[in-house]
């Protein structure tokens, strides 16, 4: 009697973590972890690693991982439902359908409401019920994650689609300034500041309640959300540091796409300071902004004359953004585009399960973002901003 007891008490508790993991999965609409959802991703991510082999060309990464994200949602659903399976052919069989293959041929035949093999009594029938119910309600929550998931996916890639017209292929933030000044249009900045200022507020909502989004790669090899979104925070960073004219919807829409990737960055557990001081050290080198700066000057665009203090305005804009840039670059294995993936780091194994509370400190003790070009000018001290040592490029 104890150990059917203990049987029936350890299917239920299977079933409801299962439901309970597949609810703050679909149904709840923010950012919530749960571990068997990343145990899957994880998984997946292990193998697919695997068939990577090593050291890979980027063109044979971008092939092979091309379809890890939607395999990896397929396979979730499989799990959901092999465990639900599971649970009820533990109750089953503390039921008294035995020997443990008839628990589970029943347990199979009510989830996929096969109907080859019928319950007998009254606890049994009604468990049947609730089996082929919670397997028709799975079934449905997958059916209507999935169109959410790719109407989501289809927003964000027509936004990075749309950038190549103004920032090239490869993405880069000198080459968006530079096309506005070639035709002559740099008073269009401000409408593409506030179109990615809505971009930013929107990727961050789907990709913190639909995580899966992060690893959805783009149509086309060299486009990916990561690069575009560092192409235009890097442009609006130059605007906002370096053109002699003020732009304040620029730093708006910086702040808005720093939060946007801290946020994402907080779900996976990567690592960054949060209160950044604006001498701390950045992923870029003097020597390419002073390109970058030439550039720009050579476009005709009227930039500060004091390029040191422009140096270190624009290092207390990008300290703000540059750890989590760069390490989500890497993170989903981004195609080469400047100032962004071609200093990646890679970030094949993500702390997914990390300690809650540690995060919650984190984040509850986190200060007011720091935005201002007033860093450079009252606070950063004479001295020329140290490059990195030796950042870890991934090429592609």
């Amino acid at each position: 009697v104890l150990v059917d007891a203990a049987a029936f008490a350890a299917g239920a508790l299977l079933v409801a973590a299962t439901l309970a993991s597949a609810i703050r999965t679909v149904v709840l609409p923010r950012g919530v972890q749960t571990r068997l959802t990343t145990a899957v991703f994880l998984a997946m991510r292990v193998l697919f690693r695997i068939r990577l082999g090593r050291a890979p060309s980027y063109e044979r990464r971008d092939r092979v991982m091309a379809p890890y994200a939607p395999l990896s949602l397929l396979a979730l659903a499989l799990v959901w439902l092999a465990l639900v399976g599971t649970g009820y052919a533990a109750m089953f069989w503390s039921l008294g359908s035995q020997p443990l293959r008839e628990a589970v041929t029943l347990s199979g035949s009510s989830l996929f409401t096969l109907g080859f093999l019928r319950p007998n009594d009254l606890p049994t029938i009604f468990l049947a019920v609730t089996e082929a119910s919670l397997g028709l309600i799975l079934l449905a929550l997958v059916i209507t994650y999935l169109p959410s998931i790719y109407t989501a996916f289809s927003r964000r890639e027509a936004a990075v689609a749309h950038l190549e017209v103004r920032a090239g292929s490869p993405p880069s933030g000198p080459e968006i300034l530079e096309r506005f000044a070639r035709i002559s249009w740099l008073g269009g900045l401000a409408g593409l500041w506030d179109r990615w200022e809505g971009w930013f507020v929107e990727t961050e909502e789907s990709h913190t309640s639909f995580p899966a989004l992060v690893f959805f790669r783009s149509p086309q090899p060299e486009h990916s959300w990561v690069t575009a979104a560092g192409a235009v925070l890097d442009a609006a960073a130059l605007a906002s540091s370096t053109m002699e004219e003020h732009d304040p919807d620029a730093e708006l829409m910086i702040r808005a796409g720093t939060l946007c990737l801290r946020r994402i960055a907080d779900y996976f557990g990567l690592e960054y300071d949060p209160d950044p001081r604006p001498t701390d050290e950045i992923t870029l080198y003097r020597e390419e902004y002073d390109e970058a700066y030439d550039r720009l000057a050579a476009a005709g665009i009227k930039l500060k004359p004091d390029r040191d203090q422009a140096w270190r305005d624009f290092a207390g804009w990008r300290v703000n953004y540059d750890t989590v840039l760069v390490t989500l670059a890497g993170l989903v294995g981004a195609p080469y585009a400047p100032w962004s993936s071609d200093r990646s780091v890679r970030t094949s194994t993500v702390s997914l399960l990390r300690n809650r509370s540690r995060s919650a400190r984190r984040g509850a003790s986190r200060p007011e973002l720091r935005v201002g070009r007033h860093w450079g000018r009252s606070q950063a001290p004479d001295e020329e901003h140290t490059p990195p040592d030796e950042p870890d490029a991934e090429q592609g």
